[in-house]
């Protein structure tokens, strides 16, 4: 019997994977436990269609990813910071102050998990950063680090 995999199967195959089974085995334990469907023309087609629309989610998904990542490599991000007498930081820059300057300055949301820092910045002057906002997009941001 073909079947129509809803999850993955360990020994077995991937999620949306088509195999063919034993029918005991189909009926008695992938059915009941909603891991797979039996590969009718009707299940066949509607795989298609989940497969299509999840293809148009991931394409708009780029392409939304691309845009962000143009606006943010033209903008330039300021973060007043209190200082010592000889220009060093009292405490960092993180991630989190990073993406409420870019909310509060420019009105773009990027997540604080997005933001790509090896270190906190503990210098003061012009800086750029890694924004990690899709697995094929990464924007370089420039944010500029001054006393208050």
């Amino acid at each position: 019997m073909e079947v129509v995999l809803l999850q993955d199967v360990k020994a077995l195959g991937k999620k949306n994977a088509i195999v063919s089974v034993n029918d005991g085995y189909a009926r008695n334990f992938l059915f009941p436990k909603k891991l797979a469907v039996e590969a009718t023309k009707a299940n066949l087609n509607t795989l298609k269609q989940q497969l299509a629309a999840a293809e148009r989610l991931a394409q708009q998904q780029l392409e939304e990813a691309k845009e962000l990542a143009g606006r943010l490599e033209q903008v330039r991000t300021r973060i007043p910071v209190k200082m010592g007498a000889n220009g060093k930081l009292f405490g960092a820059v993180s991630s989190k102050e990073i993406a409420e300057a870019l909310k509060k300055q420019w009105g773009i949301e990027v997540d604080k998990k997005k933001i790509q820092l090896d270190e906190a910045i503990k210098t003061a002057g012009e800086q750029q950063v890694d924004v990690r906002l899709h697995k094929d997009v990464t924007a370089k941001l420039t944010i500029l680090i001054e006393e208050e």
